[in-house]
């Protein structure tokens, strides 16, 4: 039983309370209610329940009063729900009041199992990220608090904030903080040749080191695992955009942590509209984005990771050829290439 893992059973008939608990044990600490009334009295006094398991036809407050409650509450509302039914038009009355996932009457154990389980790691990763927003905003606002008596200074701990997240993240997955400073500086660069002005050069010199920063919420086994993903956990080393999406965000009072969550969320998506999280396409993505895309990939073909070997400059350039007007924006892409030496200079002077 992991005892970090809390869930909560709501149903009426004590058996199916009990098979239930029986099904779920060995997947954390159950708690139960015997209607919604209850079930909203025991969240409320546990908020740290990861997952909740709801019947529909109850006494007192029935299954969809309990959801429509829990939905709008301000920090009830990502418990994830799943709904016990065996009516197709109750399924699309709860889906539509928030539900997360149902589950069909008899109950089959491993279905059972492995939905709460998909529920549960959802939450865990929300509950991570949130945790780690509020010690991000936290820390920024300790660490800035005496620094902003001059803007540049200011600017320079942004910086600084910056690149430290940015290596907090690198540590995790084994890359070095030579690879954030880089990033940085051919961003600066690449947005230079753009066109971009010295202040939004200066802008994407200090954000782009955030691009990875949701890294720090994905398990090790994934991050890193020597050989290729599975379907399964490239989904969830996908969800590094979100996490630092959330571990970014509400922080407009600090241009570079703004941008950063911008980079953050984005630097995945295509020029085709084939990346992620959002499939956005073109124009779509931020110019910023779309250039630590282009560098990021530079860097990685350039560097050996766990999984892969250092590849040499001419296969690099082949690679990010093929993918140009695809996964990169070919103006910026032609313009990297054609002043490819100045980026190379740049991983010499700082190298691993």
């Amino acid at each position: 039983m992991n005892s970090s893992v809390k869930i909560l059973i709501v149903d009426d008939e004590q058996l199916n309370r009990e098979i239930l608990t029986i099904m779920l044990h060995e997947l954390g600490e159950i708690v139960t209610a015997k209607d919604g009334a209850e079930a909203l009295t025991l969240l409320q006094e546990t908020p740290d329940v990861d997952l909740v398991l709801l019947d529909l036809q109850m006494p007192v407050l029935d299954g969809f009063q309990t959801l429509d409650f829990l939905k709008k509450h301000p920090e009830l509302r990502e418990v994830p729900v799943i709904v016990i039914t065996a009516s197709k038009s109750e399924i699309t009355h709860t889906l539509s009041l928030g539900a997360n996932d149902f589950l069909a009457k008899p109950f089959d154990r491993e279905e059972l199992r492995l939905r709460a389980m998909n529920q549960v790691r959802t939450k865990k990763l929300y509950d991570m990220a949130k945790n780690l927003n509020g010690i991000l905003e936290a820390e920024v606002l300790q660490k800035t608090a005496a620094l902003r008596e001059t803007l540049a200074l200011a600017q320079d701990a942004e910086f600084e904030i910056s690149l430290r997240l940015g290596r907090a993240a690198e540590f995790r997955d084994l890359e070095t903080g030579m690879h954030t400073r880089r990033i940085s500086e051919m961003s600066a660069e690449l947005g230079k040749l753009a066109g971009l002005g010295g202040g939004d050069c200066e802008l994407l010199r200090r954000a782009s080191p955030l691009h990875d920063v949701g890294k720090v919420g994905i398990p090790d086994r994934i991050l890193n695992k020597p050989g290729p993903l599975t379907d399964e956990e490239m989904e969830v080393m996908r969800q590094h955009t979100v996490i630092g999406g959330r571990i970014l965000g509400d922080a407009a009072r600090f241009p570079s942590l703004e941008a950063g969550q911008l980079i953050a969320m984005q630097h995945h998506e295509k020029w085709d509209g084939t990346g992620y999280p959002h499939r956005l396409a073109g124009n779509d993505i931020h110019l910023f984005s779309r250039i630590v895309a282009v560098v990021d990939v530079f860097d990685a073909l350039a560097s050996e990771r766990p999984y892969k070997r250092a590849f040499p400059l001419d296969q690099v350039v082949s690679i990010m050829q093929e993918q140009r007007g695809t996964a990169f924006d070919p103006g910026l892409l032609d313009l990297f290439l054609d002043h490819l030496a100045d980026f190379v200079r740049i991983r010499a002077d700082f190298r691993d």
